[in-house]
Protein backbone atom coordinates (compact mmCIF):
# COMPACT_ATOMS: atom_id res chain seq x y z
CA UNK A 1 0.00 0.00 0.00
CA UNK A 2 1.23 3.77 -0.78
CA UNK A 3 0.21 6.69 0.47
CA UNK A 4 0.84 10.06 0.05
CA UNK A 5 0.82 12.52 3.06
CA UNK A 6 0.82 16.19 1.85
CA UNK A 7 1.31 19.46 3.55
CA UNK A 8 0.18 22.99 2.70
CA UNK A 9 1.73 26.41 3.79
CA UNK A 10 3.42 26.85 6.95
CA UNK A 11 3.44 23.32 7.67
CA UNK A 12 6.99 23.18 7.46
CA UNK A 13 7.22 25.86 10.39
CA UNK A 14 5.66 23.48 12.93
CA UNK A 15 7.25 24.13 16.85
CA UNK A 16 8.05 27.60 15.73
CA UNK A 17 4.37 29.05 14.27
CA UNK A 18 2.25 29.55 17.32
CA UNK A 19 2.60 26.35 19.32
CA UNK A 20 -0.48 26.84 21.55
CA UNK A 21 -2.46 26.12 18.58
CA UNK A 22 0.09 23.47 16.78
CA UNK A 23 2.23 21.92 19.29
CA UNK A 24 6.17 22.02 19.76
CA UNK A 25 6.44 19.04 17.32
CA UNK A 26 8.87 20.33 14.45
CA UNK A 27 8.30 19.58 10.82
CA UNK A 28 11.20 17.04 11.08
CA UNK A 29 9.76 15.29 14.31
CA UNK A 30 6.46 14.99 12.17
CA UNK A 31 7.57 13.40 9.04
CA UNK A 32 10.04 11.14 11.49
CA UNK A 33 6.74 9.94 13.36
CA UNK A 34 4.92 9.24 10.09
CA UNK A 35 7.82 7.32 8.94
CA UNK A 36 7.83 5.25 11.54
CA UNK A 37 4.47 4.40 11.82
CA UNK A 38 4.21 3.76 8.18
CA UNK A 39 7.45 1.11 8.89
CA UNK A 40 5.24 -0.46 11.86
CA UNK A 41 2.58 -0.57 9.38
CA UNK A 42 4.22 -1.97 6.30
CA UNK A 43 3.23 0.07 4.01
CA UNK A 44 4.78 2.80 1.98
CA UNK A 45 4.31 6.76 2.67
CA UNK A 46 5.85 9.76 0.78
CA UNK A 47 5.34 12.92 2.54
CA UNK A 48 5.36 16.44 0.92
CA UNK A 49 5.23 19.99 2.06
CA UNK A 50 4.91 23.26 -0.09
CA UNK A 51 3.87 26.48 0.40
CA UNK A 52 2.88 26.89 -2.93
CA UNK A 53 -1.02 25.93 -4.28
CA UNK A 54 0.01 24.57 -7.37
CA UNK A 55 2.57 22.47 -6.10
CA UNK A 56 0.02 20.57 -4.18
CA UNK A 57 -2.09 20.23 -7.04
CA UNK A 58 0.71 18.73 -9.37
CA UNK A 59 1.53 16.21 -6.55
CA UNK A 60 -1.85 15.09 -6.29
CA UNK A 61 -2.23 14.92 -9.91
CA UNK A 62 1.38 12.82 -9.97
CA UNK A 63 -0.39 10.74 -7.53
CA UNK A 64 -2.81 9.32 -10.26
CA UNK A 65 0.25 8.38 -12.84
CA UNK A 66 2.15 7.15 -9.55
CA UNK A 67 -0.45 4.55 -8.37
CA UNK A 68 -1.10 6.12 -5.06
CA UNK A 69 -3.66 4.03 -2.78
CA UNK A 70 -4.85 7.26 -0.35
CA UNK A 71 -3.68 10.29 0.60
CA UNK A 72 -4.03 12.33 3.62
CA UNK A 73 -3.69 16.14 3.19
CA UNK A 74 -3.10 19.35 5.57
CA UNK A 75 -3.81 21.92 3.15
CA UNK A 76 -3.69 24.63 5.92
CA UNK A 77 -4.58 27.90 5.00
CA UNK A 78 -5.60 26.54 1.70
CA UNK A 79 -8.43 24.34 3.11
CA UNK A 80 -10.41 27.59 2.91
CA UNK A 81 -9.67 28.99 -0.07
CA UNK A 82 -8.85 26.53 -3.11
CA UNK A 83 -11.24 25.09 -5.40
CA UNK A 84 -7.87 24.13 -7.22
CA UNK A 85 -6.46 21.75 -4.63
CA UNK A 86 -10.49 20.36 -4.29
CA UNK A 87 -10.87 19.67 -8.37
CA UNK A 88 -7.16 17.84 -8.35
CA UNK A 89 -8.66 15.58 -5.52
CA UNK A 90 -11.85 14.81 -7.18
CA UNK A 91 -10.27 14.45 -10.42
CA UNK A 92 -8.02 11.73 -9.55
CA UNK A 93 -10.45 9.93 -7.87
CA UNK A 94 -7.89 8.49 -4.69
CA UNK A 95 -9.42 8.09 -1.38
CA UNK A 96 -8.21 11.71 0.72
CA UNK A 97 -8.60 12.23 4.28
CA UNK A 98 -8.21 16.01 5.37
CA UNK A 99 -6.18 16.69 8.47
CA UNK A 100 -5.85 19.74 10.60
CA UNK A 101 -3.76 19.64 13.65
CA UNK A 102 -5.84 22.27 15.62
CA UNK A 103 -9.65 22.33 16.04
CA UNK A 104 -10.52 24.21 13.74
CA UNK A 105 -14.04 24.61 14.28
CA UNK A 106 -12.96 25.91 17.25
CA UNK A 107 -11.16 28.93 15.78
CA UNK A 108 -11.88 31.82 13.93
CA UNK A 109 -14.75 32.10 11.36
CA UNK A 110 -13.00 32.26 8.28
CA UNK A 111 -11.53 28.70 9.14
CA UNK A 112 -15.06 27.42 9.20
CA UNK A 113 -14.82 26.65 5.48
CA UNK A 114 -13.19 23.35 4.08
CA UNK A 115 -13.36 22.97 -0.05
CA UNK A 116 -11.21 19.84 0.66
CA UNK A 117 -13.83 18.43 2.89
CA UNK A 118 -16.47 17.99 -0.26
CA UNK A 119 -13.69 15.55 -1.66
CA UNK A 120 -12.44 13.54 1.20
CA UNK A 121 -13.60 10.23 3.12
CA UNK A 122 -13.11 11.72 6.43
CA UNK A 123 -11.26 14.97 8.23
CA UNK A 124 -9.61 14.38 11.41
CA UNK A 125 -9.26 17.79 13.75
CA UNK A 126 -7.47 18.76 16.83
CA UNK A 127 -6.12 15.71 17.50
CA UNK A 128 -2.41 17.15 17.35
CA UNK A 129 -0.05 15.80 15.26
CA UNK A 130 -1.11 12.23 15.97
CA UNK A 131 -4.58 12.91 13.58
CA UNK A 132 -1.42 12.32 10.63
CA UNK A 133 -1.48 8.69 12.32
CA UNK A 134 -5.39 8.29 12.94
CA UNK A 135 -5.82 9.17 9.33
CA UNK A 136 -3.01 6.28 8.01
CA UNK A 137 -4.87 4.19 10.04
CA UNK A 138 -8.20 5.10 8.51
CA UNK A 139 -6.92 4.66 4.86
CA UNK A 140 -5.41 1.19 5.68
CA UNK A 141 -8.58 0.17 6.83
CA UNK A 142 -10.60 1.93 4.27
CA UNK A 143 -8.82 0.04 1.51
CA UNK A 144 -8.43 -2.79 3.00
CA UNK A 145 -12.13 -3.43 3.78
CA UNK A 146 -13.26 -2.65 -0.29
CA UNK A 147 -13.83 1.40 0.99
CA UNK A 148 -16.41 0.64 3.05
CA UNK A 149 -16.92 3.32 6.03
CA UNK A 150 -13.74 2.35 8.85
Amino acid sequence: MKLLILNGPNLNMLGIREPEHYGKTTYNDLVNLIDNHANEKGISCETYQTNSEGGLVDKIQQAYFDKVDGIVINPGAYTHTSIAILDAVKSVQIPCVEVHISKVEEREEFRQTSYIRLACVKTITGQGVNGYLQAIDFLINYLNNGRSEA
